[in-house]
């Protein structure tokens, strides 16, 4: 009886640790991050849309300057987030991202209702505002999940920002191998998944993605470094099946397969997050044991989350008394400290970060979104033009993680700027642009390694400069301001250059050929020609934001010679001296 009572209270105790570690996990920062990781890696739709922009091309009787408007609606919609930034500052995490998944859903389903004729054909104005919507939810979701990590762990921001623009740049692939599994080859399919499933992944966590006291641990990077090496096994698989599809044809149970993986490596850094909250735990145990509460960790941290949000919506109720937004704005404080909005929005340093960004971001976002109708005009199968597509996406998510991990790593050891970094990419990608300008053979598959990479490292780039010179008070509607850099640059170099330019040569070919266009009859252009011109003029334009990036280069040197997180060790000292002083 003595021994089957004491197994009974092992197995027991077991139990309960087991449901005390998963209480732990769930309730702590780092499962916040985790749930952040699977919705950035299901919010990249938009960098998929040369998968599916032929279809709605065929389907509607669209020429190219009417798509690329579209193109430049969805850039619009997924980069104008204004909107959901200054509903975050009023609003906790969860408001926005369940508004998001909303507007996912609605936006993309109706594309797809239309590209299938389940739709009369929409009208043009009706289908940019369905892409406006679909895409705008990606703002959302980046609003909700990323600024939210970055308040949470705000000595890592660069690197948080990086693996987490990481994930959105691998979406692509992740969504591919999903479509392939689930929809094999019916590309409109593609619109209905894109729809539906990032929607459902941010419905999941809508209570997860919370503020919580930014406590900073000795080996929080080396945590990050962890989830970075198994983002960097999923993206390597994701090259392999790219790599492998391509030279052989997949069923759809292989398929199938290949998706199973995926998942496994998506969900592979709840492992991490058990292994930290245990250790926590052991230390928690060594310096508090009670005898009458089984669960004091774990009340600790349910209490501490929810002391933290309480006080994030008390301070955002009172936010607009107390910041007085309006005042001051040509009078900012220090780089580093708690500019306002205005006071941030009227910055040179902004202005100049902006002009860059709306250069580099609004020229290698041409290139990716005209990458289908590129491999085409220039002759490359249908099979090549998905593999840019992926590799587009890979890349980009080594550009992101990149940029994050290595600008940490420079300016905590070096001192090196970030923003010149963000000058080196800006030139890079001129090289990128230059390639597709004058088509050597087969260098589109290198050109999409670039343009992939440099779009995806400029971002974080952008995200951390802004963090750490205008400060994290505001930071979701100076992140998201950030972010309308590119649909602006967008517009000029994609609709007014990109799509006038193709259009032009290709009613010329057209009138060469003898052949009458009908109405409604698309435009397809064939040769170096159709895009040589625009991507000579975006290469320029690229070149001449790295110029003008230098010069915030030159104002922010010394800012960033210094310590600039310096005020968060100060705080961090000072709370340590009220625990001692209440402990004594």
């Amino acid at each position: 009886m003595a021994v089957t009572g004491g197994g009974g209270g092992r197995g027991s105790s077991m139990a309960a640790d087991m449901k005390n570690i998963t209480v732990q996990v769930i309730t702590g920062r780092w499962f916040v991050v985790f749930a952040s990781f699977l919705i950035m890696s299901a919010s990249g739709a938009t960098y998929m849309f040369g998968l599916y922009s032929n279809d709605i091309k065929t389907s509607l009787g669209y020429d190219q300057t009417t798509l690329n408007l579209l193109s430049f609606f969805k850039d619009l919609g997924a980069n104008l987030g204004v909107f959901s930034g200054l509903i975050n500052e009023f609003t906790p995490p969860w408001v926005v991202l369940a508004m998001g998944s909303l507007m996912n859903f609605f936006g993309y389903f109706m594309i797809w209702l239309s590209v299938t004729s389940k739709l009369p054909k929409p009208k043009h104005w009706q289908m940019f505002l369905y892409i406006f919507i679909g895409a705008n939810s990606q703002s959302f979701a980046n609003t909700g999940s990323l600024v939210t990590c970055v308040k949470n762990f705000p000595r890592t921001r660069g690197i948080v920002i990086g693996i987490l623009k990481g994930y959105v740049g691998l979406s692509g692939a992740i969504i591919t191998q999903l479509y392939y599994a689930f929809y094999y080859d019916d590309s409109k399919a593609l619109i209905l998944l894109i729809g539906w499933l990032p929607a459902a992944i941010s419905v999941i966590f809508l209570r997860t993605v919370r503020y919580m006291k930014p406590v900073h641990q000795r080996n929080e990077i080396g945590v990050f470094y962890k989830f970075l090496y198994i983002s960097l096994g999923l993206a390597g698989f994701l090259m392999v099946m790219i790599i492998v599809q391509k030279n052989t044809t997949f069923n759809q149970t292989e398929y199938g397969a290949s998706a199973a993986m995926v998942l496994f490596l998506l969900f592979l850094p709840l492992a991490v997050l058990f292994g930290e909250e245990f250790k926590i735990r052991q230390n928690q145990n060594q310096k508090h044991s009670s005898v009458d509460d089984p669960l004091p960790e774990v009340k600790v941290v349910a209490a501490a989350a929810a002391e933290a949000e309480n006080n994030n919506n008390h301070h955002i109720n009172n936010k607009l008394v107390e910041s007085r937004w309006w005042e001051n704005v040509l009078s900012p404080p220090e780089r580093g400290e708690d500019y306002n909005i205005l006071q941030a929005l009227f910055s040179i340093d902004m202005l100049i970060l902006f002009f860059a960004g709306t250069c580099g971001c609004g020229g290698t976002l041409t290139a990716i979104d005209n990458l289908g109708q590129i491999g085409t005009s220039l002759g490359y199968p249908k099979k090549s033009i998905s593999t840019f597509v992926s590799l587009v996406s890979i890349w980009n998510y080594l550009g992101r993680v990149f940029s994050g991990f290595v600008s940490e790593h420079m300016l905590i050891k070096y001192k090196f700027p970030r923003p010149l970094m963000f000058t080196m990419i800006l030139l890079l990608s001129c090289v990128g642009h230059l390639l597709i300008a004058f088509n050597v053979p087969n260098s589109l598959y290198v050109a999409s390694v670039i343009i992939g990479f440099g779009f995806g490292a400029q971002w974080p780039l952008i995200f951390a400069i802004v963090s750490e010179v205008f400060g994290l008070k505001y930071y979701s509607t100076l992140y998201n301001f950030g972010g309308m850099a590119s649909p602006i640059g967008l517009y000029v170099l994609n609709v007014r250059v990109t799509g006038h330019l193709y259009d032009k040569e290709a009613k010329r070919q057209l009138a060469a050929s003898g052949i009458k266009r009908h109405a409604g009859q698309e435009l397809n252009c064939v040769g170096t020609s159709c895009y040589k011109l625009s991507f000579l003029i975006i290469a320029a334009a690229t070149f001449a934001g790295a110029i003008v990036s230098l010069i915030l280069v030159v104002r922010t040197y010394s800012f960033y010679k210094g310590d600039i997180y310096k005020r968060y060790t100060v705080e961090e000292e000072e709370e340590k001296k009220e625990v001692r002083g209440c402990g004594s």
